[in-house]
C-alpha cells in the first residue's frame, strides 16, 4: 500500500497515511479538525532495462561508429600519457648497440705530473 503524506491548511500539521489506490482522500485533521489536503512530491525515477542509452535506439552502424570513437579515444589517452601501445617495428627488432668502455691506461703510459 502506498504511504500519502497530508498537511492541514489550518494548523499546519503534517503526518501520513497509508491507503489503497481505491480509498478516497482524507478531508478531517486529527489535530484540529480542519481542512487538510494531500502533498504532491516529485517522483525519483529509475531507469532499468534497454532503450536508455544512445546505442540502444541506434542501427548498428551507428554502434559501429561509437565503438570506433571509443577506441580512438582510449588510443589518444594512452600517447598522452607517454606510452603507446603500438611502438614501430623498428624499435624493438633492433637491439641497442653496446656502449665503448673507456679506454684503459697503465702505469708505463701514464705521465707523471
Amino acid at each position: 500500500m502506498p504511504t500519502y503524506e497530508y498537511q492541514c491548511e489550518n494548523c499546519g500539521y503534517k503526518f501520513d497515511a497509508k491507503q489503497s489506490f481505491k480509498d478516497e482522500s482524507l478531508t478531517v485533521c486529527p489535530n484540529c479538525g480542519g481542512h487538510i489536503h494531500r502533498v504532491i512530491h516529485a517522483a525519483g525515477v529509475v531507469f532499468k532495462g534497454s532503450g536508455w542509452y544512445i546505442t540502444d535506439s541506434k542501427g548498428a552502424s551507428s554502434v559501429a561508429t561509437t565503438a570506433e570513437k571509443k577506441a580512438e579515444s582510449a588510443a589518444a589517452t594512452t600517447e598522452n600519457s607517454g606510452t603507446s601501445s603500438t611502438a614501430p617495428a623498428t624499435e624493438s627488432s633492433t637491439p641497442a648497440a653496446p656502449k665503448p668502455e673507456p679506454a684503459k691506461t697503465t702505469a708505463s703510459e701514464a705521465k707523471p705530473a
